[in-house]
């Protein structure tokens, strides 16, 4: 087993930075919580990390499986709760595709080998929030 670990440093105010495999990444809150809003703020980061890691593996495995497509995005809708502590209750990834040759089934197990194999993000955060995936095909630009 090995450790991860990052340091949240204290800048001014209510802005953080971290330094996170040598980036250095500023957080902050919105003037109206009493920051200066330079940076993100924490949970969208969790939304973000989230969509990086499926976003990742499902590049990889069809790469593997010879499929590229034109476009891929990854959308991540996540539900937060409107009482302290704050937190997500449900997490949606819509997968979002775009290009010729995109079998429905090799997408659907790209994402699947990601999410119940490959991503650790979406391994720990299903342990405390309903996690739900869609499958977007865009029309091909013209």
């Amino acid at each position: 087993m090995t450790t991860q670990s990052i340091d949240v440093k204290w800048t001014t105010n209510m802005a953080f930075t971290a330094n996170i495999n040598g980036h250095e990444l500023m957080l902050d809150l919105d003037e109206t919580s009493g920051g200066q809003n330079l940076g993100p703020r924490p949970k969208p980061l969790l939304l973000l990390a989230l969509g990086g890691c499926t976003a990742m593996d499902v590049i990889s495995i069809l790469k593997k499986m010879k499929i590229e497509p034109e476009y891929f995005n990854v959308k991540v809708d996540g539900e937060v709760t409107e009482e302290h502590p704050k937190h997500f209750t449900k997490i949606k990834l819509i997968y979002e595709f775009r290009g010729k040759d995109l079998p429905l089934e090799k997408l659907q197990k790209a994402i699947d080998l990601s999410q119940n194999n490959y991503c650790g993000v979406s391994e720990t955060l299903r342990k405390s929030v309903e996690l739900t995936s869609e499958i977007k095909i865009l029309p091909i630009s013209e």
